[in-house]
């Protein structure tokens, strides 16, 4: 029954979102500005800028981090902040929401007439607040789903999607499909135009999954003159089919402000098109004469006797009203644009945004299917009658912070329910253009069946002629022992012996004179101070620094959808009890092993590995290969 299916996802949305703000408030309880600007949850010190009549009884207001630009952090688009003061080693505080966040500046709305007096002390922040906004959205949308699945017992994709009803196709001849797209592609597009309500593109690494999403969409719209939502759940995957959707020559607009900026981008943003749009100019002009309200009642201090308040309320009352006008005159605006658009992209959550709350579509396409928390995909789904699921539910899988929440359930996605209810819905995408036919072979063993198979481009491509695109370097017997650090795993001998393999690569690739472009490389391991040990030991080798731009070090987690020429894995385990930690999630695994182009080089402890079949096997494969080394041919004894 679909009640009880939305009942148990509410109540494991409850476990994890009790386990997520558990571990918000462990890292950001009793700890300094400073060391939550470490965390990538506060920016501090902070100048305002400007500021500016908002949305209805908002005020909007610029700020900028003034020092330490360089820190990664976590603000994004719709994120709760609060600005603090540190003056006089008292906390005054304001909540507010990011309206827009690029480089070093963001746009806050508040619900204010003026900032506090406070805010004109100086030593300012911003703490990036608990992410309610992102539960509640998903907890509403299962609310309305099982009322959906109550009062409509007939509502065609609740019943496919929760009970396993058959989904049904159209018997119509395929339209012309251009042929640039490959046999796999042709059919996952006929599959997305015929299905009545679920499509599902099975998308292993370098298939062109994007591209075949972007024909299929505009398919729809131009042939059957479809409103889609197109959402993922990272704004990455949003902003490249926004680009490449806009390139088609699509009216898209992106919900949300990009994580990319490019003109492309830019240009399909809501901000920017109603910046082009005519009627912004009134807009325009009743926000300064609200300013202008707003600084006459600024000029009158609290203090003041009851004249001057009055005269100060009647002030803020007028800018009130003109602040109605500007919401209707902006509404009016979007409901314009949004009429004209064909396709709305943003990202799960970014999909009930109060400025498209209301819109519904005749398809939403679910990208990155395979990452997708199952309660936020209903957000989205809500608002169509037909779903594509696109993804690939064998590599990594969405990060969830609790594992009772996981086990019972959450960590199993939409897609990978959809897949095994749904066959007939499927359409593998079995050619891929990026990887070197023997850096492919295992993963399509373990993971797809053999099925996949390298375009003739890329199948036989190497970093230089008579290179070996795949090596397992065997470090068993070399006390190469793992160390605990923190929470953390690391084998600094492994890293050690890696930069050193990879110098003398580079050194080889020096020496010949047939190489124009110097490969890209990058270096992974599924251990986060494996990474900074190796991060260290390459800014220390001259060798590899002279070519720093073309090499990047990071968690396999960070490269998922990425690619590179060159790509070595540090596996980092070497203990005398077989445990691999880690290294058991063989999806993470698939993600590390295909983002090589034309050479992938894998350092491990075989004797530590091979408990496991899934790396026991690999050496097997790499032996019948003849890709099998020890590292002691590369150590100079």
């Amino acid at each position: 029954m679909p009640k009880e299916y939305f009942k148990k996802l509410q109540e494991l949305l409850i476990t994890e979102r009790d386990e997520d703000l558990q571990a918000y408030l462990k890292l950001t309880e009793n700890t300094s500005a400073a060391d939550r600007r470490l965390l990538g949850l506060t920016w501090y010190p902070i100048a305002i800028r400007n500021n500016e009549i908002g949305r209805g009884d908002y005020l909007t207001v610029e700020l900028e981090r003034t020092t330490h630009q360089d820190i990664s952090h976590q603000f994004r688009f719709g994120s709760s902040v609060v600005l603090f003061s540190n003056h006089d080693a008292k906390q005054d505080r304001l909540e507010g929401t990011i309206t827009h966040q690029t480089g070093n500046k963001m746009k806050i709305s508040f619900r204010v007439d003026e900032l506090p007096d406070w805010s004109r002390d100086g030593k300012l922040g911003v703490d990036l607040l608990f992410d309610n906004n992102s539960y509640d959205e998903m907890q509403n949308a299962l609310k309305q789903a099982s009322n959906l699945a109550d009062h409509q017992p007939e509502n065609k994709l609740i019943s496919i999607l929760t009970e396993g009803e058959k989904p049904s196709f159209q018997n119509e001849e395929k339209f012309f499909i251009p042929n640039k797209l490959n046999e796999s592609q042709q059919q996952a597009v006929h599959k997305i135009v015929t299905a009545n309500h679920l499509a599902i593109v099975h998308g292993p690494p370098g298939t062109g999954k994007t591209t075949t999403l972007v024909h299929a969409i505009k398919s729809l719209t131009k042939h059957y003159d479809q409103k889609i939502l197109v959402v993922a759940p990272s704004n990455t995957a949003v902003d490249l089919l926004t680009e490449k959707l806009a390139a088609e020559g699509l009216n898209v607009i992106r919900i949300g402000n990009p994580a990319r900026v490019s003109d492309r981008l830019l240009a399909s943003t809501l901000e920017h098109k109603m910046a082009d749009h005519p009627d912004m100019k009134s807009v325009k002009s009743l926000k300064k004469q609200a300013n202008e309200f707003k600084n006459m009642a600024h000029k009158y201090k609290r203090s003041f006797g009851k004249a001057e308040r009055d005269q100060r309320k009647a002030l803020f009352d007028e800018a009130h009203k003109i602040g109605k006008e500007v919401e209707k005159t902006e509404q009016y605006i979007m409901d314009n644009l949004f009429s004209k658009a064909q396709i709305i992209t943003a990202t799960l959550v970014g999909a009930n945004h109060y400025t498209v709350r209301n819109l519904k579509y005749n398809t939403v396409v679910i990208d990155e299917a395979g990452q997708a928390l199952e309660p936020a995909c209903w957000i989205p789904i809500l608002k169509a009658e037909k779903v594509v699921l696109a993804g690939d539910h064998f590599q990594l899988s969405p990060t969830i912070k609790s594992s009772e929440a996981g086990r019972n359930g959450l960590s199993k996605t939409l897609l990978e329910k959809s897949v095994s209810l749904h066959p007939e819905s499927v359409v593998l995408l079995n050619e891929q253009y990026r990887m070197h036919e023997s850096i492919m072979g295992y993963s399509s063993q373990v993971f797809y069946n053999s099925q996949l198979h390298a375009h003739h481009a890329v199948a036989r491509h190497l970093v230089f002629a008579d290179d070996e695109p795949l090596a397992f370097i065997d470090t068993a017997g070399c006390s190469f022992d793992e160390k605990l650090d923190g929470t953390s795993t690391t084998n600094p001998d492994e890293a050690t012996f890696l930069v050193t393999h990879l110098s003398a690569l580079i050194q080889e690739l020096e020496s010949k004179e047939t190489i124009v472009d110097f490969p890209s490389i990058a270096i992974v391991s599924p251990y986060k101070q494996q990474v900074q040990i190796v991060k260290m030991l390459v800014e220390e080798n001259e060798l590899l620094m002279a070519h720093q731009d073309k090499i990047s070090v990071n968690t396999i987690d960070s490269f998922q959808g990425q690619e590179r020429d060159v790509v070595y894995i540090s596996l980092t385990r070497s203990n005398a009890d077989g445990s691999i930690g880690f290294l058991a999630d063989t999806r993470r695994m698939n993600v590390a092993m295909t983002r090589a182009r034309k050479k992938l080089v894998v350092i491990g402890d075989s004797a530590t590995l091979s408990k496991a079949k899934f790396y026991a096997d690999f050496i097997i494969y790499a032996e019948k290969l003849n890709a099998y080394h020890s590292a002691w041919e590369f150590i100079n004894v």
